[in-house]
């Protein structure tokens, strides 16, 4: 049970969260500060698959080296410095941030940590690649995003697929303006994972190469197991340290439309689904809908771990997609494909829109330049939070069982005082919400 006192502190939290946006220009943020001939030194925060993935493209830019690296779990500590006798080895992400050979870190930890040690290191100067989710609630969407703009370093959140050139002229397609006005956009992902979900973990202590302490950090208590930390697709069973599936896997779909489109904020947020079918440990729903209103616009998100839903394209193990509903026709498009089909004559799907996006690259070799030369990388927290809050108020309305009203300009929930003060997570302690970066 929270004391009476820290309440206070949340609730006035909350408040802050409802004052207002940060705006800075683009000339607020800083060159990487990094001397031209150094390396770049990296740190990581997070060893599991997706932070080694998002590591190892890095190593393959010859201006950065890797310097430090932390884990809870000493195994995957130990496959990154054993053989490197330069590379220190931590278990307490602040023991790296303090470490002054480190210039950049990637924050690749289970989502309920994201919010506490990217702002963290947002502080300590450090440039930061932060994994997707980007965060778990709205307060932390706006945290993240100020703080970044606060400490002027340099942020890219980990959605790689918006470097592929598919991606790429899906978007040249839309600012075509050849579908004509688009009203409606339906973004869904479908993995039939069978009853059993995840499996089962046996009850059991846990093992001495773990500090599951830290691991909970922030979070709620719960009992260890081992499935609940083995890796994002199984923890994205557990909400309170996922938010679920959406999270997971939401951001790369929302990414096309909310570029594409060159969305803001949602003005209406509402969500339905539940637990349904699939079985095993966890307690994430196995379907959900979500809708979000936007000027001119409505959006669904769709998932399902049982069953691909009847779309007409994915794959036997799974089926992802965006579609585009204009006046003038229709564009689908996964992360490879995209298709036309006319609504109206003299649409023709044959007849490509000039290419004005440019060709991307390495997600995290932009990450790497943009600290060696300024300016922020296309992922960046003030574009990405627009991609991570419409998902944060979907799954708070997801628990209140209602729709949430949500003013673009103000960035504040209206009209639901109890949205606005569970919009602020209530951290275990000792751990604190930064409250501070909610603040203008």
């Amino acid at each position: 049970m929270i004391d009476p006192t820290r309440r206070d502190v949340l609730i006035s939290g909350a408040a802050a969260f409802l004052a207002g946006p940060i705006l800075l220009p683009s000339s607020a943020f800083g060159r990487g500060g990094v001397p031209a001939n150094a390396k770049i030194g990296l740190g990581l925060i997070g060893a599991g698959g997706m932070g080694s993935a998002n590591l190892r493209q890095c190593l393959t830019d010859p201006g950065a080296e890797l310097v430090a690296v932390c884990d809870v779990q000493q195994h995957r500590v130990e496959a990154w410095t054993l053989d490197r006798p330069g590379v220190k080895g931590y278990r307490d992400y602040r023991e790296l941030l303090a470490d002054p050979r480190v210039d950049a870190v990637i924050v690749a930890t289970p989502p309920h940590w994201h919010c506490l040690q990217a702002v963290a290191a947002a502080a300590a100067g450090k440039h930061v690649y932060l994994q997707k989710p980007m965060t778990l609630y709205p307060a932390e969407t706006l945290a993240v995003r100020n703080a970044m703009r606060r400490h002027r370093v340099v942020c890219q959140v980990g959605t790689q697929i918006h470097q592929e050139a598919n991606y790429r002229r899906v978007v040249d397609w839309v600012r075509s303006g050849r579908l004509g006005p688009v009203g409606r956009v339906e973004t869904f992902w479908g993995w039939n994972m069978g009853a059993g979900g995840i499996g089962v973990a046996p009850e059991e202590p846990p093992p001495a190469d773990i500090d599951f302490e830290l691991w909970l950090g922030p979070a709620p208590e719960c009992e260890f197991n081992r499935l609940l930390v083995a890796d994002a697709a199984m923890h994205c069973s557990w909400m309170a340290y996922s938010g679920g599936w959406t999270p997971g896997m939401a951001p790369h779909l929302l990414d096309l439309p909310v570029w594409a489109l060159e969305l803001g904020f949602p003005e209406q947020v509402s969500c339905f689904g539940g637990r349904h079918v699939v079985g095993g440990d966890g307690d994430a729903p196995d379907t959900q809908d979500m809708m979000w209103h936007y000027p001119g616009l409505t959006m669904r998100w769709h998932f399902s771990q049982f069953n691909h839903h009847g779309y007409e394209f994915g794959s036997a193990a799974r089926a992802l997609g965006v579609y585009f509903h204009g006046l003038n026709g229709t564009l689908r498009a996964d992360y490879g494909m995209r298709e036309i089909t006319a609504q109206v004559e003299g649409l023709d799907p044959a007849d490509e829109p000039a290419q004005v996006i440019p060709a991307g690259g390495v997600h995290e070799h932009e990450w790497l330049d943009c600290i060696r030369d300024g300016g922020q990388p296309s992922c960046n927290a003030d574009y990405h939070a627009k991609v991570d809050l419409p998902i944060t108020l979907g799954n708070l309305s997801y628990q209140l069982g209602r729709t949430i009203h949500f003013d673009p300009a103000a960035e504040k929930i209206v009209g639901d005082e109890e949205a606005a003060r569970r919009a602020v997570p209530d951290y275990r302690g000792p751990w604190e919400f930064p409250k501070e970066y909610l603040r203008s």
